[in-house]
């Protein structure tokens, strides 16, 4: 039947703020992910440090996790520049059967899934111990933009997204491929493809640029550290504006007065010139602390 439609207080108000976001584009969909259907009902709070929530029986890893967490979280927070939206949760699974319950996406040892729920793999509590601080300090970068922009948001491309992690945690997640290696691919031509623009179905990763994963992180880390390294002013500035959900070309335009691709050709250069790498593979790209 035909005739007026009528809303609850609360139907009106969830329709004003669907069409506010639709119209400033600046809401960050951080909650209700159509991909986010598992409860997080596996884990309790760890005593010790309510912000790290475990599956029963592995309080153990729950500690060595709450014991990174405070240096994590100041490395994150110094190398964004702005703290975290919200207190960050942690949650730790202790068996392969509860990470594969969260992460669709095999081989991993941590991730940042949809609604921006970190979840740690029990790899980090056996084989990859020493990974554990790096790869949590990573994460946390993902999760601490998340709580601003949104769950891995096209705007951001994935080599920022991710070389920014990896930069932020000392190479945590860049760690299987050397500089030297990421340097040969370089000059191999297989460098990343910084004119690509990335959409909502349709993000450019290492395959694009014909790189491994662990290259593409690799690189990805340089370029992110070698713009910071330059002009931290500048860098500053653009991440402040990424944290403020502007289009990445549109704010690196704003910052730079000119795009990533040309900008960043001074770090393709200096590759061929050996002036930003020495033979040994060290760089004078710029620490992960501000």
């Amino acid at each position: 039947m035909n005739g007026p439609i009528f809303m609850t207080g609360r139907a009106l108000q969830g329709f004003f703020l669907s069409l506010a976001c639709m119209l400033l584009g600046g809401c960050a969909l951080t909650v209700s992910h159509p991909r986010a259907l598992a409860p997080l009902d596996t884990f309790v709070p760890l005593e010790a440090d309510e912000r790290v929530w475990v599956e029963p029986g592995y309080e153990d890893y729950g500690e060595r996790v709450a014991e990174a967490l405070p240096a994590a979280i100041d490395k994150v927070e110094a190398a964004h520049y702005l703290p975290f939206v919200h207190p960050p949760r942690v949650n730790v699974c202790g068996s392969d059967a509860c990470f594969k319950r969260y992460v669709k996406t095999p081989k991993l040892s941590a991730a940042v899934i949809p609604d921006n729920r970190l979840i740690l793999s029990p790899n980090l509590n056996g084989r990859e111990k020493n990974r554990l601080p790096a790869l949590l300090t990573h994460e946390l970068a993902h999760l601490h933009l998340g709580q601003r922009i949104g769950h891995y948001h096209s705007t951001l491309p994935v080599w920022f997204h991710e070389g920014w992690a990896s930069l932020t945690a000392d190479g945590g997640g860049a760690e299987y491929a050397s500089n030297a290696q990421a340097i040969a691919a370089i000059r191999g031509g297989r460098r990343i493809k910084l004119k690509l623009r990335d959409a909502p179905d349709n993000r450019h990763r290492a395959d694009a640029s014909k790189l491994s994963i662990h290259e593409f992180y690799r690189q990805s880390m340089l370029l992110v550290g070698w713009l910071k390294s330059q002009d931290e002013a500048r860098f500053r500035s653009l991440v402040l504006a990424v944290q403020r959900n502007t289009d990445f070309v549109i704010a690196f335009w704003n910052v730079y007065g000119q795009g990533p691709s040309t900008r960043l050709a001074g770090f393709f250069d200096g590759v061929q010139r050996s002036a930003v790498f020495n033979d040994n593979g060290s760089t004078q790209a710029a620490p992960a602390k501000p």
